[in-house]
């Protein structure tokens, strides 16, 4: 496996690139803008393909690189679905798999420090945001924080975890790199309360300064989403209730990018046909189904916000199906419109 654990001086924040092999597809966590060249080059030399880019909560003390790496390299944004951002590609929720080929992290919802904070677990280790720091927790003092909400998410869900744990946060400002569930427990100073009240007393009395980049970073992390209004210029787009009259039209067949488990949770359009984001290149190149699909056919196509399909028109339109269009706000739009959908 691939494991690099990367440092911002300047916010204190660790990034993490994970991949289960060289050469094959990887996710990121966590990545800071200014840093977005140094991860690309580590990329390219571990002859990796960015297919995710992960973000545990809205940053107050940096800007996110989600949207810059997006850009650069088409890959999916992440965030959790309590997240307030205006687009990111998936959004996942408690009890989700967060996968790239060879590598699965189990999703766990850890409010608290933010109420869209997250924590992703991977086999003997859990990245834990903000939400569990070595030898402290998160602040919960802004962005809808709750120190009761944190006190349930360290105590009833990241403290159960076994002992041996790796804990890998978001943030350290002491040089500290990793520790383990373990050793929180034992030594973490926030940790040494007897009850939820008494951990609510002691968060309400930090008397904290607000992080230097609040107030620029949290506006600006608010608002990740590709600019799909471009790709509806040049007419490679429909709205959700145009789309609606294109459904069982032979000449029309309607690709649903999403994944297996997205489908599962959140329905899919009926009469639609599966064709993952992550494979989009070799199906739209020659000899691919839907490069061989668009010769009769026109593609629509679509995903949960509208931001995948809108690489994937850009894609294919590159790749001289000029027929290729999508939905404008993915199946949100659509259910939103009143679309009839379906079990996945």
């Amino acid at each position: 496996m691939i494991f690099r654990q990367l440092f911002d001086s300047v916010s204190g924040t660790y990034t993490y690139l994970i991949a289960s092999r060289r050469g094959g597809e990887a996710l990121i966590i966590d990545p800071v803008i200014e840093k977005v060249d140094r991860y690309l080059q580590l990329v390219n030399e571990l002859d990796l393909k960015l297919v995710k880019a992960v973000d545990t909560h809205i940053h107050a003390d940096h800007i996110t690189g989600l949207g810059a790496l997006r850009d650069r390299t088409h890959c999916i944004t992440v965030m959790g679905e309590m997240s307030k951002v205006d687009v990111v590609s998936m959004r996942v929720g408690e009890g989700d798999k967060l996968t790239v080929e060879g590598v699965s992290l189990d999703v766990l919802y850890t409010p608290g420090h933010t109420d869209d904070s997250y924590s992703f677990l991977m086999g003997d280790r859990v990245f834990t945001g903000d939400t569990l720091l070595i030898r402290g927790t998160g602040r919960t003092d802004f962005q809808n924080g709750d120190p009761r909400k944190q006190y349930e998410s360290l105590f009833g869900k990241l403290l159960k975890l076994p002992d041996d744990t790796l804990v890998f946060p978001a943030h350290d400002y002491k040089g500290e790199t990793v520790s383990t569930i373990g050793e929180e427990k034992a030594f973490n100073p926030r940790l040494r309360v007897k009850s939820m009240d008494e951990y609510v007393d002691l968060m309400n009395n930090l008397n904290l300064p607000n992080p230097k980049m609040m107030d620029v970073a949290v506006p600006a992390n608010l608002h990740q989403g590709l600019a799909q209004a471009e790709i509806a210029r040049r007419g490679w787009a429909v709205t959700a209730s145009e789309a609606q009259g294109l459904l069982g039209r032979e000449d029309v067949t309607l690709v649903d990018l999403r994944e297996v488990s997205e489908r599962k949770r959140h329905g899919l359009i009926p009469g639609t046909l599966h064709a993952p984001y992550t494979s989009l290149q070799e199906n739209i190149g020659v000899g691919g189904l839907l490069h061989a699909l668009a010769r009769d056919k026109r593609i629509v196509f679509y995903c949960a916000y509208g931001e995948r399909s809108a690489m994937a028109v850009q894609a294919a339109q590159d790749n001289g199906l000029k027929s290729a269009c999508h939905i404008d706000g993915g199946i949100d739009a659509w259910k939103k419109a009143g679309g009839p959908v379906v079990a996945g």
